[in-house]
């Protein structure tokens, strides 16, 4: 059998074929204007790393409802209000030739306090961190119901906005992720219990959204591979999930880890790299190569990977279909198009050999507030490179993650927007 390699292409389940195995994922952008529409500077972001060579482009969250944001700044579809918009911003993104696929997220419990005080979840288990999140309304059915024909409404405008492909996120601890742990799904009735019941809501969401976009059109989902939290989502539960999206006839899967309580999705190593630790770079790599014995259907996998050897070995070896890359892009949105060209054997690595953004603090703290601090920075540091191109900039390379500052920029400017937002006047 013949090693594949990087620039191979990739053929989808739904016939859709992607150039090369590079795919920017997703990364929350907070550049929607006070009406949740996307702006210019969506269009800038994206025409910029559209020139960057990757094959795929996934947006951060689009909120599939208005009353509850992952933040405020999250683009919002609910209706074609903001049709002309959606149109000009994926225009935008396929200018150098990738596809852009429109993410669709619902927050669950993960919804800011300054955005709404009672988000709804499959349970009401509050989110303890700051008192930043309020008391979640468990759902009732008439709500579940709501929520599944939001994801297919908005998939099926982002369709006739002309964007190539959607991706369902039931990962990081958002609403679908909380019907499937057994930790925020604490139900006794079909929504809940068995995995089959928890996996209910997810399957429903990918039915009601193939549906809406017809056969032919990329639908993917991005998955936990495991809550990393006792008595969660573990990575045997995710394969049989995995197994039952592929029989529903699923295009992709992007394996991803974590919620807001433990952001693994964030929190990689920071390790300078040397070759003993170049094997840990991806680090869901490891749960990969076990869904790849579950499934057959292309597998994607985001985090941590910086060496282009290491991308290389999970293409060839490791039964990875995609390479995800995110923060590498906001410091180097060349990144993919050097990589190709054979120009760099690394990227997102700074001149002593670490990984950029790492917070001030160490990595493994001890203090669950220097930890939060740490983690936050992280975000910040790359949200504010994101910033930056939006506005026709370049990204500060040389700037390091004063961690203090970048935590205070996030509360600050979470709350700017969210204000904004909520004494602003909408169409």
């Amino acid at each position: 059998m013949a090693t594949l390699s990087l620039s191979d292409h990739l053929d989808l389940p739904c016939g859709v074929r992607v150039k090369n195995r590079f795919s920017k994922s997703a990364m929350t952008e907070a550049l929607a204007d006070p009406s949740d529409a996307p702006t210019q500077a969506h269009q800038m972001l994206y025409k910029r790393w559209s020139d960057g060579g990757m094959a795929l482009q996934i947006t951060g969250n689009v909120m599939v409802d208005r009353r509850y944001l992952e933040r405020p700044g999250n683009v919002v579809v609910e209706d074609e209000s903001v049709l002309d918009a959606l149109r000009q911003w994926a225009d935008a993104a396929k200018s150098g030739g990738s596809h852009i696929w429109m993410q669709i997220s619902h927050p669950g419990r993960q919804c800011p306090i300054v955005v709404n005080i009672r988000p709804l979840s499959p349970s009401a288990e509050k989110l303890r961190i700051l008192g930043l999140f309020g008391k979640p309304k468990a759902m009732s059915q008439d709500d579940i119901e709501e929520a599944i024909g939001r994801y297919a409404r908005t998939a099926e405008i982002a369709r006739k906005a002309g964007f190539d492909g959607v991706q369902i996120h039931a990962a990081h601890g958002y609403l679908i992720s909380q019907f499937l742990s057994p930790i925020t799904n604490q139900r006794t009735d079909t929504w809940g219990g068995s995995l089959e019941n928890r996996a209910r809501f997810l399957r429903r969401v990918y039915e009601a959204t193939r549906n809406a976009v017809g056969p032919d059109f990329p639908v993917a989902v991005k998955l936990n591979s495991a809550d990393f939290q006792k008595g969660g989502f573990t990575i045997e539960e995710s394969c049989q999930v995995a197994q039952w999206l592929e029989q529903d006839g699923i295009d992709l899967i992007e394996l991803s880890g974590g919620t807001y309580e433990q952001m693994s999705f964030v929190n990689g190593t920071q390790e300078k790299q040397r070759d003993s630790t170049i094997r840990r770079e991806a680090y869901f790599l490891e749960y990969a190569r076990e869904m790849r014995k579950a499934v057959n259907v292309p597998i994607m996998v985001t985090g941590g990977f910086r060496s282009v050897s290491a991308m290389e070995r999970a293409v060839s070896e490791d039964g990875v279909d995609f390479i995800g890359l995110a923060r590498p892009l906001c410091v180097h949105p060349d990144g993919v198009a050097d990589i190709l060209e054979g120009t760099v054997d690394q990227i997102g690595i700074d001149e002593d050999g670490l990984v950029m953004g790492r917070g001030r603090f160490g990595v493994n703290a001890q203090n669950w507030l220097i930890n939060l601090i740490n983690t936050v920075s992280r975000v910040e540091y790359f949200a504010w490179q994101m910033t930056r191109m939006s506005r026709g900039l370049s990204p500060e390379t040389d700037a390091r993650n004063n961690a203090i500052g970048y935590f205070i920029w996030y509360l600050s400017r979470t709350t700017f927007l969210g204000l904004r937002r909520k004494f602003s006047r909408r169409p």
